[in-house]
């Protein structure tokens, strides 16, 4: 099939790549001009590189919304467009053109996750498997219906990073077999229960901040979904911002205030935590390794040489 790809990021190289090694032609690409936004330097290869290697049109483009772009997409006249980590709404005119619609890849196991970060959002939420869902596009944003979706095991101390590229793996397999289910004449995919459904926003500053009613499972599964290259949570100890850079939770209980530096446990510290620590049921959040204001990464016990303070939310 002729096929015109929309995407962006490493989400969007692998596909492209994927796609350049089947049978199907891609006529042109479509990407995003580069970003500052701190998720989008991230797993940042480029598709417009990798189209220029192959002698593949591009254009790019914020939002795909424009007269000059429908008019290309007109011309090249593809029989499916695909979509992979398009950042921008694309317009009905643009989603409906190719005689097969448009295939959207996306990186959760829709209809849950629907947005954006969902790998981030699932891991802090404790769910035990993410994947990736191929579906056509429709009026509203990742609701199609579902052409493919597979999934892969939330390990017990996975990281996003880790989870990344258990995905990334899933992206390109996916994205041609998803086309040749297109291919075969099928139109009996399956609708996508709305009752379900989540939509998650971008990730921003305060998505990051560390809030120590939260219990210590939680704030290990935050630590670890903020894990390098993404920014790492944050908090305030005696006033100055302090990034929480690898943790987990303690073996043993504490009671007290929530964030209460308290005690050595091991090679980290335990922080209380917990709406309810005052009653001593609650493990602690064993912080091993932060990185202070000027970037210094310290092991927890080198850099808490007393116990007692605070680590608060906000200075």
């Amino acid at each position: 099939m002729r096929v015109v790809m929309f995407g962006y990021q490493t989400w969007g190289h692998r596909t492209l790549q994927a796609l350049l090694d089947s049978e199907h032609e891609v006529v042109l690409v479509v990407t995003h001009p580069k970003s500052d936004h701190a998720y989008e330097r991230i797993w940042s290869d480029s598709v417009a590189d990798l189209a220029a290697e192959h002698g593949v049109e591009t254009l790019v483009r914020e939002r795909p919304d424009d007269d000059e772009l429908l008019q290309r997409l007109e011309e090249v006249d593809p029989d499916v467009i695909v979509a992979t980590n398009w950042r921008t709404w694309i317009p009905p005119r643009v989603f409906t053109l190719p005689r097969h619609g448009t295939l959207n890849v996306h990186d959760s196991l829709l209809p849950a996750y629907a947005g954006f970060s969902p790998l981030i959002w699932a891991l802090i939420n404790d769910e035990k498997e993410v994947g990736v869902t191929a579906h056509l596009m429709d009026e509203t944003l990742d609701a199609g219906d579902v052409v493919l979706q597979r999934s892969v095991p939330v390990g017990p101390r996975d990281t996003t990073a880790d989870l990344f590229h258990k995905t990334l793996e899933l992206f390109g397999p996916i994205t041609v077999d998803g086309l040749a289910e297109i291919a075969s004449g099928r139109t009996d995919f399956a609708k996508q229960d709305r009752s379900r459904a989540s939509f998650f926003h971008k990730r921003a500053e305060e998505d990051l901040r560390i809030d120590w009613t939260w219990e210590a499972e939680e704030l290990d599964r935050l630590v670890r979904a903020q894990c390098a290259p993404y920014p790492s949570a944050f908090c305030f100890h005696r006033g100055r911002r302090l990034e929480i850079v690898e943790a987990e939770v303690s073996a043993q209980r504490y009671g007290g205030t929530p964030g209460r530096v308290f005690y050595r446990e091991g090679d980290g510290v335990a922080v209380v935590a917990g709406a309810l620590a005052r009653r001593g049921h609650n493990h602690a959040l064993l912080v091993r390794k932060v990185r202070t204001e000027d970037g210094r990464e310290l092991g927890a016990t080198d850099y808490f040489t007393h116990m007692g303070g605070y680590l608060t939310s906000r200075p």
